[in-house]
């Protein structure tokens, strides 16, 4: 028989109203057959606010390794004997490339990423050239992740075409400190108001699988909803050799579904992401993310680890009836 509280709760939610933290804790104890209850009903609140739409975004590491920040996950982190690959900004056709490729295999949304705390100088001025190539060469939405910004650099990414900018939270206020020492949690959630406040389409998340608890999990869920943000994008902690994170166990492909209906009960009307770590995290539990509330995804590499092609993320797509817009 199926869930009646669970239903209950999305019957709420379909008529337009909104679950209480309280509701969403219990949503957390959820599990044995009542987990597929629950995460039918985030398939239906994401098919009453989506449809059969979804976006595809990939990326493209414009700036890796030596970041000032001791994020405990990070393999780019200047803290951390990861190995990984250094190099400083790439230039402007190498992007413009990268951009089209990804365009032709089937990506909508295509975003520089840069390491380090905040974008400087001839940084800056790569990403805003690039961005105008981009948009003069694809129809794709052309998206930033590269920090902290002020008014006046959130200005300039918009002029050179950035519709599109993304500052992840990584996890709740309550559990920032165990994860990063080097800043405040208040720093990121000042760049997501500033990006706000500039017109961006504002794209933040975090990871799970940190160490966080449920209640965490809720917490992070409702800090973003009350910034307003556009799209929040769930990653699962794929540890690095070398991080503090090293040795943390995966999440469970159930816990990872069951997280995704959470942030949909939570964040009806957004649009959700999964990016890094699925693939491992998931296996063959991949095409449940849109089941489970999820009306995007990140494909092809991330940034210092290997993800699947966009094409077969595309034949996932077209085998469950639904369309990619962005």
């Amino acid at each position: 028989m199926f869930n009646i509280a669970i239903s209950v709760l999305a019957e709420k939610i379909l008529a337009k109203g909104r679950i209480t933290r309280e509701e969403a804790l219990g949503l957390t104890r959820v599990s044995g057959a009542d987990l597929f209850d629950m995460i039918a009903c985030a398939g239906k609140i994401r098919e009453k606010e989506k449809g059969d739409r979804v976006f595809s975004c990939a990326i493209i590491n414009a700036k890796s390794g030596r970041c000032s920040e001791d994020c405990a996950y990070c393999a780019q982190s200047s803290f951390h004997p990861t190995g990984i690959e250094i190099y400083p900004m790439r230039g402007v056709d190498e992007i413009l490339e990268t951009a089209v490729r990804m365009a032709g295999q089937g990506a909508t949304h295509f975003s520089m990423v840069t390491s380090g705390f905040s974008p400087r100088g001839r940084d800056l001025d790569i990403i805003c050239r690039a961005a105008e190539a981009i948009r003069k060469a694809t129809p794709l939405k052309v998206c930033a992740s590269l920090g902290t910004l002020t008014l006046p650099m959130a200005g300039r990414l918009r002029g050179a075409g950035i519709t599109n900018y993304h500052h992840n939270l990584e996890t709740a206020e309550s559990y920032f400190d165990r994860i990063c020492t080097t800043h405040d949690y208040r720093e990121d959630v000042e760049t997501v108001k500033i990006a706000k406040e500039s017109g961006f389409s504002v794209c933040s998340g975090g990871i799970l699988g940190l160490g966080e608890t449920w209640e965490q999990r809720v917490e992070l869920a409702f800090t973003l909803g009350k910034l307003d943000v556009d799209t929040v994008p769930i990653n699962f902690l794929n540890p690095v050799p070398g991080t503090p994170m090293a040795s943390r166990p995966l999440v469970t492909p159930l816990d990872a579904l069951k997280s995704i209906a959470l942030f949909r009960f939570i964040n009806p009307t957004g649009n959700i992401t999964i990016c890094g770590g699925r693939e491992k995290t998931l296996r063959e539990f991949q095409s449940w993310i849109f089941a489970a509330g999820a009306n995007a995804l990140m494909g092809g590499d991330y940034l210092t680890t290997k993800g699947r092609s966009i094409k077969t993320d595309m034949e996932m797509i077209n085998d469950l009836g639904l369309r990619v817009v962005a």
